[in-house]
């Protein structure tokens, strides 16, 4: 019962998502008509609708979702005219001339006149459905999830109707509050005509931005992992044994094995946005593999620390059985385009297959919290072990020498261990003295900004620093737009100042909008680095921004110490994300 409860709750919570936004129009075009004749039916069939196609997702798989875009496209066809007809009076009457004369009534779904026909808000509910089901968030995902897993069945179609039926009642609570704002401004300023007009091209502008996928695409990526926090909470309350990848699940080990635990079995793997080197992989084609799951986003530090260990062995391993993947989750928006993960393969020489997760279906389905996290499997397809976060790569790799042992590919965990050496951005830390966090640029996760006034949410404003910033305090000059997950520099001669103790200083940054490169110079203490100056800057300070990834523009040679950090922009346009250290 408890997760009939919180599939509603769910469902209900829907309406916050940002992806629903663009829907909202399509109900409230209707919000004075009365609610039993015009609201209901149109909630009925959006509820239908958006129930058949999430059971034939659930059961039909892949080709569901591409047959839901063909009904998508005739949706926005539909919903476009709808607007139109809202818009002009004239076209609406000409356009149902046909369908009156065929004893339709279908013109009552753009025109204000009061006949008794359930049908064309019928029917507009069928057309929302369509656009509505892509936006459906994790409470749905898990219950698609359980599908996919256990197949279809009653409980299955159950959950479902009861995570739309709590749509449903979210929208009918706002139809029923827009009815009666309708119906004030009617009687206060008797503007029907014009309010008609006005849903006409709220309709219109929702349609376009459907069409140029604003809906699934911009407004889902205003929250880090697409998805509500009030959601992800219900989400949590489904598993009865949370798993937080330091205490998984654990059960003994068939007779024989060795001391190894099974922490719980591989999930299946969800389908992911893409696959770079390599065709998509299925639980089915790593049968009889040791398969090693990488989480890892390219712009992430701890992560970039990791690869030339999981690089080497991916080579080493691989005909012995193992299989490398790597699961790219992004943390920030721009790692969601396909381009630059490709590119940053490349330059980080990353040739095993890497699942492009943009909708963190596989993160999820792994439960996993981190970047970079490692999960080992066996080739019953049993989880052995599970790595979060740098360090204890012997460990790991005598894991992977028992699970091939065991499985009858690989000798006994006693042959030598990879010999690796990171450089650049991949070398490890300095052990024991960095002493500066992981530090966001963007309002939503800054912290120890000393700029004069504070930061000003999504508003272009001169900053200033007026004092002395003790260690780990920053702060912006300039002229900048402060966004979620990042700054932008609005004119050149911008800055950013940081006092900090750690050998690396790293700023994950982006060039201009526009795609421009961006100058730079660093300093240290007021002057140029010198010997202490990073790979992605000379010793004089100077470098380019020239995509969206992570720079080095410190690694002192010097003796560590508090220092202060200065990165002066020389052209408009650079974007500033976070900071790490190491």
């Amino acid at each position: 019962m408890t997760l009939f409860v919180l599939a509603y709750l769910g469902g209900v919570l829907t309406i916050i998502s940002p992806c629903i936004l663009p829907v909202l129009p399509f109900v409230f075009a209707r919000a004075d008509r009365p609610f039993l004749r015009s609201g209901l039916p149109m909630l009925i069939g959006m509820a239908l609708t958006f129930a058949l196609i999430a059971t034939l997702a659930a059961v039909g798989g892949s080709w569901a979702v591409e047959a839901n875009q063909y009904g998508r496209l005739a949706a926005i066809a539909l919903l476009a005219l709808f607007g139109l007809m809202l818009l002009f009076p004239a076209l609406s009457d000409w356009m149902t001339r046909p369908l009156v004369a065929l004893g339709a009534r279908l013109s009552q779904s753009a025109q204000d006149s009061g006949g008794a026909s359930i049908v064309p808000s019928l029917l507009l509910g069928i057309a929302t459905g369509l656009l509505w089901a892509p936006c459906a968030g994790p409470v749905l995902g898990l219950i698609l999830t359980g599908a996919a897993l256990h197949g279809a069945n009653l409980q299955t179609s159950l959950l479902l109707a009861a995570y739309a039926a709590g749509a449903a009642t979210s929208l009918a609570l706002a139809l029923l509050i827009g009815g009666r704002l309708f119906a004030a401004m009617k009687r206060s300023i008797g503007a029907g005509e014009w309010i008609r007009r006005g849903l006409g091209v709220a309709v219109l502008a929702a349609v376009a931005a459907i069409a140029l996928g604003l809906d699934t695409g911009l407004l889902t990526r205003l929250s880090l992992a697409s998805t509500a926090s009030l959601e992800q909470n219900l989400l949590d309350r489904f598993h009865s044994t949370p798993r937080d990848n330091t205490a998984m699940m654990q059960t003994k080990p068939d007779a024989g094995h060795s001391a190894l635990p099974i922490e719980g079995e591989m999930p299946t793997l969800p389908k992911a946005t893409a696959w770079l080197n390599s065709p998509p992989l299925t639980n089915a084609d790593l049968k009889g593999k040791v398969v090693l799951v990488d989480f890892w986003t390219y712009s992430c530090i701890n992560c970039l620390r990791t690869l030339p260990y999981v690089r080497a062995w991916a080579e080493k391993y691989k005909d012995q059985g193992l299989v490398v993947i790597g699961v790219h989750t992004p943390e920030f928006a721009f790692e969601k385009k396909l381009d630059n993960v490709k590119q940053a393969t490349v330059d980080l020489k990353v040739n095993y297959p890497v699942a492009i997760d943009n909708d963190y279906a596989i993160w999820r389905a792994f439960h996993n919290q981190y970047w970079p996290a490692h999960y080992f499997i066996d080739a019953k397809g049993f989880i052995r072990h599970m790595h979060a976060g740098e360090g204890q790569y012997d460990e790991s790799e005598r894991v992977i020498q028992q699970l091939l042992a065991e499985a009858g590919k690989g000798s006994a965990p006693s042959m030598p261990l990879v010999s690796v050496s990171g450089s650049g951005t991949e070398a490890a830390p300095s052990k024991g003295d960095v002493r500066s966090p992981e530090t966001y640029v963007g309002y939503d996760r800054a912290e120890n900004f000393i700029s004069a006034g504070g930061a000003v949410q999504g508003a272009a404003h001169v900053y200033r620093v007026d004092e002395t910033p003790k260690l780990n305090e920053w702060g912006l000059t300039g002229d900048w737009t402060v966004g979620e997950e990042h700054a932008a520099l609005n004119t050149k001669d911008g800055g950013i100042v940081y006092r900090f103790h750690a050998r690396d200083l790293h700023l994950v940054l982006g060039p201009a909008a526009d795609g421009k490169s961006v100058r730079f110079r660093v300093t240290l203490d007021g002057a140029a680095p010198g010997d202490n100056h990073g790979t992605d800057t000379d010793a004089q300070g100077y470098g380019t921004i020239t995509g969206q990834r992570l720079y080095q523009l410190v690694r002192q040679k010097d003796a560590i110490a508090d220092r202060t950090f200065r990165i002066e922009f020389l052209d408009p346009g650079a974007q500033a994300y976070a900071f790490t250290f190491g």
